[in-house]
């Protein structure tokens, strides 16, 4: 087989917009992972809403979460960390002071938990649908833990507004900011991404770069498309990120993960 490893996006790439995993993709996943191939889901999801997903798979083993920022090896003993790019909470404060400001919901991230001020019933729909179960302090700024990302959810046109001005007063000083979906911005380690994340995985498992394949359909999959020997987009990607990729596959609708490894790994 060529590919030796796949690392595959969750949200809007392996799933449908009905967040389902298809039983055709399942089984393709499960072939090629039979054959010898690993699989890896690379994920803005926090490790506790990712495990569901590769159970599903019938595997286990490591998964990139927090977009590269936690990776994290699970089995029957459970989840362990394997490494992280963390951050303190005073390096995101002007952020914080703003999105508060503005009434802009947030949230900030360990590897295995996630804490919020606030909820309205909108984010209480949004969590269920990731299932995230977060916990609910009265200030984040008291927690006094390194984090490894701080989420801002909100509608495009006000994330838009955002992105414009914290790019313009680079109010994220040495972090990075990036839009990983329509309705999210996430701020971490400027060495956190799927790509560097990726890397470091395919080097502990002896595989070399043209070795992996990497499917995704958002601009935070850009680094491991890149990284991968064949990057591959699904239809329902932005045109820049198609751009960027080796190759296009059918959407997350249409069960783009199955056909792209049927093509490509055969």
């Amino acid at each position: 087989m060529k590919y030796k490893l796949i690392a595959l996006d969750v949200d809007g790439t392996l799933l449908n917009d009905q967040y389902v995993l298809t039983d055709k993709t399942k089984q393709t996943i499960q072939e090629v992972h039979d054959a010898g191939c690993h699989i890896v889901l690379c994920t803005g999801r926090a490790p506790a809403s990712t495990l569901p997903i590769l159970q599903e798979l019938g595997l286990e083993g490591t998964m990139i979460t927090h977009n590269g920022a936690a990776t994290v090896h699970a089995d029957e003993q459970g989840q362990t960390l394997v490494n992280e790019f963390a951050f303190s909470l005073q390096e995101i404060q002007p952020m914080l002071d703003y999105v508060r400001k503005d009434g802009i919901h947030f949230d900030v991230c360990t590897p295995f938990n996630m804490y919020i001020e606030r909820i309205g019933e909108y984010e209480k729909q949004m969590y269920k649908k990731f299932m995230i179960d977060p916990k609910l302090v009265t200030d984040v700024s008291e927690l006094q833990l390194p984090i490894v990302k701080f989420t801002l959810f909100a509608k495009p046109e006000v994330l838009d507004r955002v992105e414009q001005e914290w790019e313009a007063q680079k109010l994220y000083g040495s972090l990075r900011m990036i839009r990983s979906g329509d309705l999210f911005i996430d701020v971490m380690n400027a060495k956190a991404n799927k790509g560097n994340a990726l890397k470091a995985l395919a080097t502990t498992l002896e595989v070399e770069a043209n070795e992996v394949m990497a499917i995704g359909n958002y601009y935070n999959d850009l680094e491991m498309m890149a990284f991968a020997g064949l990057g591959v987009a699904v239809a329902n990607s932005p045109e820049g990120v198609k751009q960027a990729a080796d190759a296009i596959t059918a959407s997350n609708n249409e069960d783009g993960v199955h056909e792209a490894i049927a093509k490509y790994c055969s």
